[in-house]
């Protein structure tokens, strides 16, 4: 199939990602608009990895504050240059991810923030539930309810509140990809009066 100007236009509009990766992926998709979604979101963990050593000199502090007044966050997000912080699609991310925090509460931004005496406590409470359980399966149900325990405490790794399909480690990937260089969440704080 011939892969049209028409078709790499639609895929860029969509995705904000350069014209050449949206061409490749059509290319790669057999110009199947679907695959090349796939395939795209595939590639933009492989680029984040790549770019993660760089230096984040740039950012800008985002917040947000609910409706009722009673719930509100600010986040630092990072990113290599101003050209990027300054970027409206880069400042509306930055209040996204404000917005999940308020909703989501979480405790850490990536699960290295995590000390060893906090985890041996977390692994302590689902002790009791893997009691009876057989031995040799004992360790890995135990690790599965920590597992996922944590997932609901780490901000990276919670499912975005706006796209059920996406964790926050998905969006943050998929920026450094439509950027072009590293992204990153460098913390957060969260305030309820509750």
């Amino acid at each position: 199939m011939e892969i049209t100007s028409e078709m790499v236009k639609a895929l860029r509009e969509e995705t904000g990602i350069s014209v050449m990766q949206c061409k490749a992926a059509l290319v790669e998709a057999g110009g199947n608009k679907e695959k090349a979604l796939m395939i795209l979101s595939k590639k933009s963990g492989a680029l984040a990895l790549k770019k993660g050593d760089r230096v984040l000199a740039a950012g800008i502090v985002s917040s947000y504050v609910h409706s009722n007044k009673e719930i509100g966050s600010m986040v630092i997000l990072r990113s290599e240059t101003d050209f990027v912080a300054k970027n409206d699609e880069f400042v509306a991310l930055a209040r996204d991810i404000a917005l999940h925090v308020a909703a989501s509460n979480p405790q850490y931004v990536r699960r290295e923030e995590i000390s060893t005496e906090k985890l041996e406590e977390i692994k302590t409470l689902f002790l009791k539930e893997v009691e009876g359980k057989p031995e040799n399966l004992k360790e890995t149900i135990l690790a599965g309810k920590v597992d996922a325990y944590l997932k609901n405490m780490v901000l990276m790794e919670q499912v975005y509140i706006k796209d059920p399909e996406k964790t926050i480690q998905n969006l943050i990937d998929g920026a450094t990809q439509k950027f072009g260089e590293r992204v990153d969440i460098d913390r957060f704080i969260r305030f309820s009066t509750k």
